[in-house]
């Protein structure tokens, strides 16, 4: 369901934006427009960043094999970073530049009826997208709020597009207004002035969109809701006399690797930590679906502690002489 939504929010935006570059590249060609070319390069850079998301979706859902135990899943995360990386690159560098240019030789824009239509059917189809994105955002975000959701969501694809059509009509608008004032102030330096910020608006999307992805692409554990429900599962099991440690990593959205440490209590057959164990791998696949690997390390609680210790002093050694 959850890949699903994703895949209705990138086509959504890969339609409307298709629409949006054809006829901005129209206007910017026939009235010379600095602003309308910057946001026709945009939506072309949008139009490219979709189908990359939709590769990451569709390289992400490979299965298992040799040479990636694990899966694919990280593979959404490469190619959102990726899109990030096109957005600073491509749509804010190009912005930039085109501005500059247009500053240091300005020309008065024609025909700027046309460019009013084009900005005003782009912000209807781009207004239209981010509606769908806002809903199904909305949709999945439950009772956090909107940063918060954002920055906890494991589901890059939702919040990109999300970024993406909100840096778009901020893009229209400002183009809107620096060619209106260009004309009203007769001042064709106002539509270079308006390029550059609409790069300035990019590079500002495509940071934060590479923050959130790095993290995610370094290995971001489970919420902290679930890894509460995780330790009450594992608190209940009389079996089990205390939880040294909890480790969660996700490999996708739904993908998520477990990994316990447990000390069970004394005189504990085999047999019986076996059938303990599975009833945790049971019970928590119940409560959490999206946790897909569980596996269980039986370690003595003094032994861990020494574990624990010697990793410390390790990092320390290694900090140390990095130092």
């Amino acid at each position: 369901m959850a890949r699903s939504s994703s895949r209705l929010v990138i086509y959504a935006a890969l339609g409307g934006n298709i629409l949006v570059a054809l006829t901005k590249f129209g206007a910017a060609f026939w009235t010379g427009s600095a602003a309308m070319l910057s946001e026709a390069i945009h939506s072309v850079v949008d139009c490219g960043n979709q189908l990359l998301l939709l590769l990451g979706l569709r390289q992400a859902a490979r299965p298992a094999d040799a040479l990636h135990p694990f899966g694919y899943g990280l593979q959404l995360y490469f190619w959102t970073f990726v899109v990030a990386v096109l957005i600073f690159g491509v749509g804010a560098g190009v912005s930039v530049i085109e501005g500059i240019d247009k500053i240091r030789h300005p020309h008065v824009v024609t025909d700027a009826w046309l460019i009013y239509l084009v900005l005003a059917l782009g912000i209807l189809f781009e207004g239209g997208v981010w509606l769908v994105a806002l809903r199904e955002f909305r949709r999945h975000k439950g009772k956090q709020g909107w940063l918060e959701a954002i920055r906890h969501s494991k589901d890059p694809t939702m919040f990109t597009v999300l970024f993406e059509d909100t840096a778009a009509l901020l893009g229209l608008f400002t183009a809107l207004i620096g060619i209106w004032l260009a004309q009203v102030l007769d001042l064709p330096v106002l539509d270079g002035v308006a390029s550059i910020v609409i790069g300035v608006i990019l590079a500002g999307t495509a940071s934060f969109l590479a923050w959130e992805c790095k993290s995610l692409l370094t290995g971001e554990g489970a919420s902290a809701e679930v890894q509460a429900g995780i330790r009450r599962i594992v608190a209940e099991e009389p079996l089990v006399a205390r939880t040294n440690e909890v480790l969660t990593m996700h490999f996708g959205p739904q993908d998520v690797l477990l990994a316990l440490s447990l000390d069970f209590v004394d005189r504990c057959g085999a047999v019986d930590i076996e059938q303990a164990v599975s009833r945790i791998e049971r019970r928590v696949r119940a409560s959490h679906p999206e946790v897909t690997r569980v596996f269980v390390e039986a370690q003595d609680r003094e032994a861990h502690r020494l574990v624990e210790e010697e990793r410390t002093r390790a990092r320390l050694e290694d900090e140390t002489g990095e130092g």
